[in-house]
């Protein structure tokens, strides 16, 4: 009996190390359970995924799409991609939630309540483009540290709240206004209060903009938990670390914002090209803001076959973050030439563009498609990966898909 006790007394103490606090009720746990937070969790229940979503790590979760499951023009959460820095929070209360407007160069602080927002600010909605600066890492040679993304850190979901520019008109702000921090209630992979997993923001020039959003509806509905319920900023065409979830705070700041994850390489790349494997110095770093062209082909999946003779229907998105995107070329040459497809207007500024083409292949055998986006700067994508850089980001290499003709 005493070795029992012993051994239970061993196992409590275990998984409470393990779950970072006591217990309570331990001592009359039933023989033999688990309790759930020790559970291997589903993240396709939790966060209501496709099962064909690729899990890419768990502390905190990182999750990307598939490019074929990315074939819808507006995207629905089962296919968005999650990007976190800390532990998501939990027991919201969204009517208690409040976002609170400060910092050095905010004539005011003030706090809102979402109906405050809801009520006192015109709403707007907007299908905005969202990628993670480090979409496409996998690819980078040497290998970048990180999380492995190969195409699927995108998505283009439709956005519902108030302008940010209207918060701030509101609160009022100061001329030596230069940026603005977004501080939020997810915790830190440490639990220490006292750290912010992460504190990005944006100069006044995109915070001012029509299509930066302080949002409470994705796709028409609340904003599901792991994208930032029940309220996130939403920068559309810049990395998607720009756009904070569940936000409670924005300073406003007389100085580029330093927070957290704003500083050293974080979201930087070299300011002048680099060898690769070269290491930079933090000063020659630059801030990510607005993203390359880039596009990729969501239909057919890769590895398709299809008869001799038969024409293939190819469609996908493009985007060029801060710029649209002006012409849609395809390969299946390996790049040796180029055949130009349709590129659809966006819906509104900062949303992706549609394209498709109809392909033809001279024989039968093995093909690779690729796609090209031009942007309305000139500036196309380039065939392979783009200049080397520390964290692997940015990269916008031509998306391609291997095709059989049998």
């Amino acid at each position: 009996m005493k070795r029992r006790n012993f051994v239970r007394k061993a196992f409590l103490g275990t998984m409470t190390t393990v779950i970072g606090t006591e217990i309570v009720f331990g001592n009359v746990l039933p023989e033999g359970y688990k309790p759930l937070a020790l559970q291997d969790p589903d993240p396709y229940k939790m966060f209501d995924k496709d099962k064909g979503m690729v899990v890419l790590n768990d502390k905190p979760w990182n999750i990307e799409a598939r490019a074929h499951l990315l074939d819808d023009k507006i995207t629905p959460n089962k296919f968005m991609f999650i990007r976190n820095n800390g532990i998501i929070p939990q027991d919201i209360d969204a009517g208690k939630w409040t976002l609170t407007v400060d910092g050095e160069s905010a004539k005011q602080s003030k706090t809102y309540t979402i109906a405050d927002l809801k009520t006192k600010f015109s709403q707007h909605t907007y299908q905005l483009t969202l990628e993670c600066g480090g979409n496409g890492r996998s690819e980078f040679d040497p290998p970048a540290k990180g999380n492995q993304w190969t195409v699927g850190a995108v998505s283009c979901a439709t956005w519902t709240g108030v302008r940010l520019r209207d918060i701030l008109e509101d609160v009022g702000i100061k001329n030596d206004a230069v940026y603005i921090g977004y501080h939020a209630a997810d915790v830190h992979l440490s639990r220490d209060p006292k750290k912010e997993p992460i504190s990005r923001g944006a100069p006044m020039s995109k915070v001012m903009q029509d299509e930066t959003l302080i949002a409470f509806k994705m796709n028409g509905e609340d904003i599901p938990l792991a994208h930032g319920y029940p309220l996130r900023l939403v920068a559309g065409g810049w990395a998607a670390s720009v756009s904070g979830k569940w936000v409670n705070r924005i300073s406003v700041r007389n100085i580029v914002h330093d927070g957290t994850k704003m500083t050293g390489t974080a979201y930087r790349v070299p300011c002048n090209p680099v060898s690769p494997g070269e290491k930079v110095k933090d000063e020659d770093m630059c801030i990510i803001e607005s993203m390359p062209v880039k596009s990729l082909i969501t239909y057919p999946k890769t590895g398709a076959t299809i008869k001799e003779g038969q024409k293939l229907n190819i469609r996908g998105h493009a985007w060029a973050g801060e710029l649209e995107v002006s012409k849609m070329e395809y390969s299946i040459d390996f790049g040796s030439s180029w055949e130009q497809g349709s590129v659809e207007k966006p819906v509104n500024r900062l949303a992706w563009q549609h394209f498709a083409a109809k392909v033809d292949f001279p024989k039968k055998g093995y093909y690779e498609v690729w796609a090209r986006a031009t942007g309305s700067n000139g500036i196309s994508q380039p065939m392979l990966l783009p200049g080397w850089n520390p964290k692997g980001y940015l990269n916008n290499a031509c998306h391609r898909i291997a095709i059989k003709v049998a």
